[in-house]
């Protein structure tokens, strides 16, 4: 990640690396006057702020507008269009630690499913968000620990590092029931998770599959997401992916000489042999007849 810092008093700042594309960032205006704080940050990075003392102002577009962010608050930046550098106007005896993380990295914390997730939150990445919050009672101790450290210079990553995922654990910790829109990062997670589901539902009901209205409802998520998202993971429509699944599956079945050609097309959902052997043909470019002559 590129980095410009440009500050009108020295120890303003302390960046700390925590993994690659993760950064904990210290700011400390200990000075009697109000201190002006520059760092460039591209638009792959989600940025956590917590106002720890004092008050902070977040300046954009040059100055044309700008955020306050006053003593025990947090703010959420990302914008997927464009370029959020850090333009900060800090009072004196103010403190702020902030947290950037790149969009890729952040999914992977909370998924298994990170490589998935990029290319289907298309509804949420081309969404600026930005939010602010409360700092809970729980939080302000993590963040006073990472101001306050006092521990063997060896070790600092590593405090660091737990810390930051604590205070990040505190800061997505919602009840079951919240809206998942307060987290709207993670809602991508959920909709990789239910095509999953739907892949697995085609998969085992191949021979008589659900209606794709059907199968968005069982999921529980809209029809055009269903699709789109479907495309995106597996790189085919749903029912390009289902035909595909059950040609290999009858090719498969022909090939093991345990079924004929009527037993194995009824197996793949096909209760004409006509039908199957003209979908195994387009398919495979043979008969299913043929394809076992050739085999032996």
């Amino acid at each position: 990640m590129e980095i410009q810092l440009k500050s009108n008093a020295p120890g303003i700042m302390e960046e700390t690396m925590i993994e690659d594309g993760f950064f904990i960032l210290k700011f400390q205006n200990e000075t009697n006057d109000n201190q002006k704080i520059i760092r460039d940050i591209n638009s792959s990075y989600i940025q956590f702020h917590f106002c720890v003392k004092g008050n902070t102002k977040f300046n954009f577009n040059n100055g044309s507008y700008s955020i306050p962010l006053p003593d025990k608050k947090s703010l959420l930046l990302y914008n997927p269009q464009r370029d959020l550098p850090m333009n900060l106007e800090m009072e004196k005896d103010s403190s702020l630690i902030s947290l950037l993380i790149s969009i890729k990295k952040f999914h992977s914390l909370f998924s298994k499913e990170a490589d998935y997730i990029p290319f289907l939150g298309e509804g949420n990445r081309d969404k600026k968000y930005y939010t602010d919050a409360d700092i809970s009672p729980s939080m302000t101790v993590i963040l006073n620990q990472i101001l306050n450290y006092n521990l063997h210079r060896s070790i600092k990553l590593l405090y660091f590092k737990g810390k930051s995922y604590e205070l990040l654990s505190l800061y997505f910790n919602k009840p079951e029931d919240a809206d998942i829109d307060q987290c709207p990062f993670l809602v991508d997670e959920e909709n990789v998770l239910k095509i999953k589901q739907a892949k697995e539902i085609i998969i085992s009901r191949m021979a008589e599959p659900p209606t794709l209205q059907e199968l968005s409802k069982e999921i529980g998520l809209p029809l055009g997401k269903l699709k789109d998202g479907f495309k995106q993971i597996y790189g085919e429509p749903v029912y390009t992916f289902l035909f595909d699944y059950k040609m290999e599956v009858a090719r498969q079945l022909l090939a093991t000489g345990s079924h004929n050609v009527n037993e194995v097309g009824l197996k793949v959902g096909y209760s004409t042999a006509s039908h199957f052997i003209a979908a195994f043909k387009k398919k495979f470019g043979t008969t299913p007849k043929k394809y076992v002559m050739n085999l032996s």
